[in-house]
């Protein structure tokens, strides 16, 4: 908080609380002389007097004021003063999480010895690697790890990396950076057009055979090296397999014409900084079981 900020919330808080205090005392009493008054307000014929507080209900406010200026005494909440405690919120986080960490380290280094094929299915890991996705990997693929446009499905077993353990825990660890380059400039509107029609074939859809022969000449020459001859895929590199209708970006006619002309990047974060080795191995065992 800069020191302007920090003087703002200083004195708003000092003219509130003085403001406040003096309100609450000037009508403690009535001045001298001054006999019983009334608001002027009448509710089915009563009339309401204008009294003071009685002493109980002022006692409480007196105390809430001398509770709220221990308060700000002790903790921060006068700008950047840090109270006379030193506390913040991130130092008792970080207590929170070492001693929830210590206490379940145990349990997590024993699961961490095993294989993930050994606990994939045991239903405690489940439970674990359930909230481990929740917190780390359900923005991206969903609570139910079904995937979005441009995230991957992860329940069933198309793999852009592969889904093995091996596979999975690297993809964790190290994140993956994919990358369709553009093909536009080089292909042109025919180029692209035939290309698609080439794409769409491999899949089994109903395309004209001379537009997708044109498009099998490109493919042969920009596409092949990622790819493959046959178009199923290249898991070393990421490039997804294109014959298994399954599309990461959709697979209309249109959606895989701008996939040609303007390329894809994708990105998966690393999570080697984030989560610790038995937690990236117990949230492997949760997405290898999710397919299987």
């Amino acid at each position: 908080m800069t020191s302007f900020w920090s003087l703002w919330v200083i004195v708003l808080t000092t003219v509130t609380i003085v403001g406040v205090t003096w309100i609450l005392f000037a009508n403690r009493k009535r001045g001298p002389g001054v006999g019983e008054k009334t608001t002027g307000h009448v509710y089915d014929g009563i009339e309401e007097y204008d009294n003071p507080l009685p002493s109980w209900w002022f006692t409480m406010f007196v105390l809430t004021i001398i509770f709220g200026l221990g308060y700000l005494a002790l903790y921060p909440g006068m700008g950047n003063f840090p109270g006379l405690l030193g506390w913040t919120e991130i130092e008792q986080h970080e207590r929170e999480v070492a001693k929830a960490e210590e206490k379940y380290r145990e349990v997590r280094d024993r699961y961490l010895a095993m294989s993930v094929e050994e606990i994939a299915h045991d239903p405690a890991v489940r439970k674990m690697g359930m909230r481990l996705f929740s917190n780390n990997c359900s923005t991206c693929h969903g609570s139910d790890a079904k995937g979005a446009y441009g995230f991957p499905n992860l329940t069933d077993d198309d793999w852009l990396y592969g889904g093995s353990p091996e596979a999975i825990k690297a993809t964790l660890i190290n994140g993956r950076q994919g990358a369709m380059p553009a093909w536009g400039a080089i292909l042109g509107d025919q180029g692209v057009t035939e290309t698609t029609a080439y794409v769409l074939s491999l899949s089994g859809r109903d395309v004209d055979a001379e537009v997708a022969a044109a498009g099998a000449k490109h493919f042969q020459t920009y596409c092949v090296a990622c790819h493959g001859p046959e178009g199923k895929g290249n898991q070393a590199l990421g490039a997804p397999n294109l014959t298994n209708g399954i599309w990461l970006y959709g697979g209309t006619e249109e959606q895989i014409a701008h996939t040609l002309r303007a390329g894809r990047n994708g990105k998966m974060p690393a999570h080697e900084n984030l989560l610790s080795e038995d937690k990236i191995h117990i949230l492997t065992a949760y997405v290898y079981g999710l397919s299987r």
